[in-house]
């Protein structure tokens, strides 16, 4: 059986690339960051969605982020914004770097253990303003990949997937139902409570995505 590292921050986007991943029969090797996030909360989803696949390792890796700060979701001194779902600009909750720094520990994690695919869950289409998200970044990092290695030196590339980048919020939601995906153990909220707030840019973003589909969201809200 092939392999594949999964990077699974335990929201609803990385757990549906996992359910993509799964169906596609891979072994799944799930990579996740405890990066001193505000909304640490999401680690206990991404631990319950790695035991729902039954893998046989979920990696966690710390990294501490708050030192760098800039970040909504990594300052606490910075409030997590409360505004509209559609923008523009690149939000405060942009975490610099971020996925580049963590598509760089998946590469590494994936060419010791032999895996030739890394699946992320970025989203061109209904997303926050990222520009780590934007599948221009995805093709350079490929390129990096393909020179960073001794895997790639043999020859034996390692592909970055990412199976949601061109789909709305609405399709990647009917993709997850479609895949059975355990979308009651996933996190999304940024401010990081037991419940979701329902009032942040990502909850209004997952909302109006339930909302658009026709699906009752099976996580609780503070407010919906």
């Amino acid at each position: 059986m092939e392999k594949a590292v999964v990077l699974l921050s335990g929201g609803l986007d990385s757990t549906t690339c996992m359910a993509v991943a799964a169906e596609k029969g891979f072994e799944i090797y799930p990579i996740s960051f405890n990066y001193h996030q505000r909304h640490s909360i999401e680690l206990d989803g991404a631990q319950k969605v790695a035991a729902f696949y039954n893998v046989k390792k979920h990696l966690i890796i710390e990294t501490n982020m708050e030192t760098i700060g800039g970040s909504a979701l990594t300052d606490k001194a910075i409030d997590v914004p409360e505004g509209e779902v559609s923008r523009t600009d690149i939000p405060i909750t942009y975490v610099p770097a971020r996925n580049l720094i963590f598509l760089s520990y998946a590469l590494g994690y994936a060419e010791v253990i032999g895996a030739h695919r890394i699946y992320i869950g970025v989203n061109s289409v209904d997303y926050s303003g990222y520009p780590d998200c934007r599948p221009e970044f995805i093709d350079h990092f490929q390129i990096l990949a393909d020179y960073s290695t001794k895997a790639a030196h043999k020859g034996e590339r390692i592909e970055i997937m990412t199976p949601l980048q061109q789909l709305s919020k609405k399709d990647i939601i009917l993709l997850a139902v479609r895949l059975k995906a355990p979308l009651e153990l996933t996190h999304s909220c940024y401010k990081g409570g037991e419940k979701a707030c329902g009032i942040c840019d990502s909850c209004k973003l997952r909302l109006q995505g339930f909302q658009q589909a026709g699906i009752d969201d099976p996580v609780e809200y503070e407010i919906k």
